[in-house]
């Protein structure tokens, strides 16, 4: 079977349309996850699938699971029919197609969009060779009632990424108050003295899938301590080494972080990744890698 990436699923049709009047493009009403795909499944999904259960709750979407598992379940079928074995699986779940307006209408229909994107293999260059990165001006605001989850909102990232073209991987985002948060797509991780350490999303930020899974699962397969809490450009600077990781990609080694805020800029180097290589043989079982 040929079938040719990317391609998108709404409602349980290809290549549909969605309505402008669909209040997640109206108004960023809805939230999403974005998998990877290996060998026809996705190797992450309970978290993926918990996160994405829990932010629907929280934000009062009747997400149907039957519903979107049966859609979803039409779209890796697909994929592995045609012998597809990576891919990116992004899922969107809007309240559906409303009025004008931020009250809440009745009895509205969720609307499930899935979209398949092609993807890169887990061993990249970033992957292997590690990344430099930067530290953005944007800042995130502080609200608890969306911290942690994958909301349609993503206007704060989408600044903080405008900050540079491609002359580093990634940048990182503090809050209001100066402690470092995330990156833009990816969560943010340092070591220090064989311990690992990593922000507090109480208040905003991600709580991504791979920062779930290292916290979970691989840093108690290794015997590795962690650390949750505040967590300041000075520690970061002084740590051992630094990691950003994500559901996608899977773990990225650190090598330079840049503050151009200041002159001259303040320039961290890592030369360390010995611990970070460890995690990364550990996803790569999570991943089930053959690429």
């Amino acid at each position: 079977m040929s079938l040719k990436l990317p391609f998108v699923s709404v409602n349980g049709v290809l290549d549909a349309a969605i309505s402008p009047l669909d209040r997640g493009f109206a108004y960023g009403d809805g939230i999403f996850e974005t998998c990877r795909y290996h060998a026809g499944e996705i190797p992450l999904w309970f978290f993926h699938r918990d996160r994405l259960v829990s932010s629907a709750q929280r934000l009062q979407i009747p997400l149907n699971e039957s519903v979107l598992m049966t859609q979803l379940t039409s779209v890796l079928n697909l994929l592995h029919s045609a012998a597809i074995m990576a891919a990116v699986v992004k899922i969107q779940v809007t309240r559906g197609v409303g009025g004008r307006g931020y009250r809440i209408p009745l009895d509205l229909e969720p609307t499930y969009c899935i979209s398949v994107f092609p993807a890169e293999p887990l061993h990249s260059s970033n992957y292997l060779n590690g990344v430099d990165v930067r530290i953005c001006e944007q800042r995130l605001s502080t609200n608890k009632s969306l911290a942690g989850m994958k909301h349609l909102n993503r206007l704060e990232q989408i600044l903080a990424r405008a900050e540079w073209q491609d002359e580093y991987a990634e940048g990182l985002v503090m809050d209001d108050s100066g402690n470092l948060i995330e990156a833009t797509v990816s969560n943010l991780f340092a070591v220090k003295n064989k311990q690992l350490y990593t922000p507090d999303l109480t208040f905003c930020g991600v709580a991504g899938i791979m920062r779930r899974t290292i916290l979970e699962n691989l840093a108690p397969q290794l015997a590795l301590n962690v650390e949750v809490g505040a967590m300041s450009l000075d520690f970061v600077c002084s740590a051992d080494e630094l990691f950003l990781c994500n559901s996608v990609y899977g773990i990225w080694p650190v090598n330079r972080l840049v503050d151009q805020r200041t002159a001259p800029a303040i320039v961290a180097n890592f030369a360390q990744h010995s611990l970070t290589r460890k995690l990364q043989n550990s996803v790569e079982q999570f991943f089930l890698r053959v690429d």
